[in-house]
C-alpha cells in the first residue's frame, strides 16, 4: 500500500497534533486538524502553530489540496482559514456537522449561523473517496465522540480524530451533546477493521500515567493487542458500562466555549462588532 510522508507538529498547549501528509511522488498534500493558538486569559489570538505548518509546506515545495478536520474540536480553535489564506485547498469535514451546527446554535444563540455546513469547501459522505495527489484516501464516519467524527484512511496511514488515543491511554469521551459510547465502540471497530500494519495517527496525546514523552503514532495490530479500553477481549456492553461511568467524572475542557463558536463556522472568528471588536459568548448554566 502507498506510504504518505507525515510530519506532526504537537501544540502542548493544548495536547493536540496537526499533520502534513504528502504523496511523495506528487508532492501534493493535505493538512489535518490546524490549530489557531488562543491564550483564554487574555482572549488573544496568534498563528504560531499555523505559521509552523506554512513553513513546512513551502520549505518542502508542498502544494496543499486539502485542509481536513476531523470533527468540530472542542479544545482548541481551527486554524483552517489561516493556512487556507496562505496555502490554498479546500476545508473539509464529515455531512453530520450539521447536526452539531443545530445542537450548538441554540446554545449559543447564533441566530445568523447556517446549519447545512455551508461554511466549509466539501462536506464528505461516509466511505467517499477523495485523492491527494496520487494517493487514494477514503472517509470513513466514525461518529460516538461527536456525531460529525470521521476517520481520513491516506494510502498506510489514518487519521483518527479524538475516536482513539494511544493504546496505554484509550478511547474518547462521549457526554458531549450528540455523543454515543455504543457508536463509539462501534466506530473503533470499523478503524480496527483496518490492515493490522495501518498507521494510526491520533488528534492528542497527554502522556497517559507512567509514561514520560508525548506520542501520537501507533498501528491497527497495537490498538487491538493493547489498547486499555477496547482490546480485541472487551465486549461492546463492557466497553460502554466503563465509558459512561469514566464520562460521568470528566470535567469540560477548557476551551469548549470558545472552540465549538469558531469551529461551527469551519475556524472562522465572529464578525467584528460596531467598535470593530470581536466577540464570544459564554451561555450560564447551560452546557
Amino acid at each position: 500500500m502507498a506510504k504518505p510522508n507525515v510530519t506532526a507538529f504537537f501544540d502542548e498547549a493544548t495536547f493536540t497534533v496537526t499533520y502534513v501528509v504528502s504523496d511523495p511522488a506528487t508532492n501534493r498534500a493535505a493538512v489535518v486538524d490546524p490549530v489557531l493558538d488562543y491564550d483564554p486569559a487574555s482572549g488573544r489570538t496568534s498563528t504560531r502553530s499555523a505559521d509552523q505548518v506554512i513553513a513546512h509546506v513551502s520549505e518542502n515545495k508542498l502544494g496543499v489540496d486539502w485542509i481536513l478536520e476531523t470533527h468540530v474540536h472542542a479544545d482548541h480553535l481551527s486554524g483552517a482559514p489561516y493556512l487556507r489564506q496562505n496555502l490554498g485547498g479546500k476545508a473539509a469535514i464529515g455531512k453530520n456537522v450539521t447536526a452539531v451546527q443545530e445542537t450548538f446554535k441554540g446554545i449559543f444563540n447564533l441566530k445568523d449561523l447556517a446549519t447545512d455546513g455551508r461554511q466549509f469547501d466539501h462536506l464528505f459522505e461516509d466511505g467517499e473517496s477523495f485523492a491527494v495527489g496520487e494517493l487514494a484516501g477514503q472517509v470513513i464516519a466514525t461518529p460516538g465522540h461527536t456525531p460529525a467524527c470521521v476517520t481520513y484512511s491516506i494510502g498506510d496511514a489514518a487519521f483518527v480524530g479524538d475516536t482513539l488515543f494511544m493504546p496505554d491511554f484509550g478511547s474518547a469521551r462521549t457526554d458531549f451533546p450528540g455523543g454515543s459510547a455504543p457508536q463509539l465502540y462501534d466506530s473503533i471497530r470499523k478503524i480496527l477493521d483496518l490492515p493490522g500494519d495501518t498507521r494510526l495517527f491520533m488528534c492528542h496525546d497527554y502522556k497517559a500515567p507512567g509514561r514520560d514523552v508525548y506520542a501520537w503514532e501507533t498501528s491497527v495490530d497495537e490498538q487491538r493487542k493493547n489498547n486499555i479500553h477496547i482490546s480485541e477481549n472487551v465486549s461492546r456492553n463492557e466497553f460502554v458500562e466503563m465509558r459512561e461511568e469514566r464520562d460521568s467524572q470528566l470535567g469540560m475542557p477548557k476551551l469548549i466555549l470558545p472552540s465549538l463558536q469558531v469551529n461551527l463556522r469551519a475556524g472562522e472568528l465572529p464578525e467584528p462588532e460596531d467598535n470593530d471588536i470581536r466577540y464570544l459568548k459564554i451561555p450560564l448554566d447551560a452546557v
